[in-house]
């Protein structure tokens, strides 16, 4: 008769009490558990997915609270607490479970602490992964989004899709969904403007007509940039024509924005397209009068401009 009273007394036959005002059975006082779980990792859910869909209808508005700027790591942060809550959830209704078949609830909690402890202990990978993974989430170090190249036990050059707890999933060139994980993350160098600028100089022949020659580099570098949209990110940018004042040449200078890692198609192809075709004006055209350089900035205030 003790035995069954005590494993009457538990917190959910108490709670079913005091609101109903009459005692429970197990069977009831077990679907009202695991419903109330369900009920409350549901909520959980559509209160994500409210917030994320208010944060990106945000995004395209301006506004003065600075998190609506940093959309894609308060997204991230959301989900790592969504993913924390719904634990806690089931963790306690496990406990309750079990408290129904005669386990006691404080042990239960005492217990778990302790395997917890020695899990921690004996895997100090995982730990190590969640803390970075935190450490990059409240950084500003890379964000969902960014163009980065991640130095660990591999390179990987790609647009961050995600940072986990355990992983941060990278998409690169080929279209591959790379995991890397986050205690091998010793060096992360972002690409502040979503890829880098390559600038091909095109040095103009002195007989040319200058608007005729600024018109076929122009068609050269829009037709690029629509057959290799993956690796021309944008639209090329074209300078007015320069002049050197001691050189006493005349060039053109054509800004692209490319994929990390892929200049040689603006070393080859385009170059060789541009040197065809500046042949027509001047037989003697060679590769070495259309210059590649990479650089974070433009050099002329000019090239700032149409930037």
């Amino acid at each position: 008769m003790g035995t069954t009273n005590q494993l009457a007394d538990t917190v959910m036959s108490r709670l079913y009490a005091h609101f109903s005002s009459h005692a429970s059975s197990t069977d009831t006082r077990l679907l009202l558990i695991v419903g109330l779980a369900v009920f409350a990792h549901v909520l959980v859910k559509i209160t994500r997915h409210i917030s994320e869909w208010l944060i990106n209808k945000s995004q395209t508005q301006k506004n003065p609270l600075g998190f609506v700027t940093q959309q894609p790591k308060f997204i991230t942060l959301t989900r790592l607490v969504v993913s924390g809550v719904t634990f806690v959830i089931y963790f306690f209704a496990i406990g309750l479970i079990l408290q129904e078949f005669g386990v006691n609830l404080t042990a239960y909690l005492a217990s778990a602490s302790v395997i917890g402890l020695a899990i921690s202990f004996g895997s100090q990978g995982l730990v190590q992964d969640m803390v970075i993974g935190v450490t990059l989430i409240f950084t500003d170090a890379m964000e969902a989004g960014d163009l980065v190249e991640v130095v660990g036990t591999a390179t990987v050059i790609g647009r961050v899709e995600q940072i986990g707890l355990r992983f941060t999933k990278l998409i690169n060139f080929y279209n591959q969904e790379v995991f890397v994980p986050n205690r091998t993350i010793a060096n992360v160098s972002r690409f502040p403007h979503g890829g880098v600028y390559a600038y091909a100089d095109v040095q103009l022949p002195q007989a040319v007509d200058r608007e005729k020659a600024a018109q076929s580099v122009a068609n050269i570098a829009r037709g690029m940039w629509q057959q290799f949209g993956a690796i021309i990110l944008s639209e090329p940018v074209m300078s007015p024509v320069e002049r050197t004042a001691d050189g006493g040449w005349d060039y053109l200078r054509v800004h692209f924005k490319i994929w990390p890692g892929q200049g040689s198609l603006i070393e080859t192809t385009f170059r060789q397209q541009i040197v065809s075709a500046m042949k027509i004006y001047d037989a003697n055209y060679a590769d070495w009068q259309v210059p590649v350089t990479y650089r974070a900035m433009t050099a002329s205030k000019k090239s700032q401009k149409t930037g």
